[in-house]
């Protein structure tokens, strides 16, 4: 926990291709609730998303969430891990097919650099399908790096993998 019991606004960004990722995103959602003792502000909408890195995989299912947590980013990021462990995520091939994926993408407007651990996330302003959604809840949100928000960078962005909005029923956006 944060020494000084401050809660820090982080985003979260969550995938998975493999089995059934909407119910794979929607489940560590809850999780991070539940487990990382945090507040979810908000959540986007899914989005089905091209994959990056290696193209011969199903595609994933996407979104980001705005989460307000005591944790330090170390420890947050420990928790996603073990969450992450917990739902059955493999660690065989980078960019890869994965159960679940979850990822600090902002924590705060901290600029960290650590061994295990780099916010803002380094591929952030590179990947529309962390932009897309980041956009839909958090458009105005600078880049701690850039000093550029969301929407200017997804607006600069050369990426042109497909990003689809899943539209699906009330029962199953939560």
């Amino acid at each position: 926990m944060r020494e000084d019991g401050q809660r820090i606004v982080c985003f979260i960004g969550v995938g998975s291709n493999v089995a059934d990722p909407v119910s794979n995103c929607l489940e560590s959602i809850d999780r991070i609730a539940s487990f990382a003792s945090s507040k979810i502000a908000q959540r986007s909408s899914l989005y089905r998303t091209e994959p990056v890195g290696v193209a011969d995989q199903d595609w994933f299912v996407n979104c980001v969430v705005e989460i307000q947590t005591p944790h330090r980013a170390s420890t947050l990021l420990r928790i996603l891990q073990e969450i992450e462990n917990a739902m059955g995520r493999v660690r065989n091939e980078r960019w890869g097919p994965r159960t679940i994926d979850l990822d600090i993408l902002l924590y705060g407007q901290s600029i960290i650099q650590e061994d295990d651990l780099t916010v803002p996330h380094p591929e952030l302003h590179n990947r529309r399908f962390v932009l897309v959604p980041m956009c839909e809840i958090a458009p105005y949100v600078i880049h701690p790096s850039y000093g550029i928000s969301m929407m200017g960078l997804l607006n600069r962005l050369e990426d042109l993998s497909a990003v689809e909005l899943l539209k699906m029923g009330p029962s199953i956006c939560r």
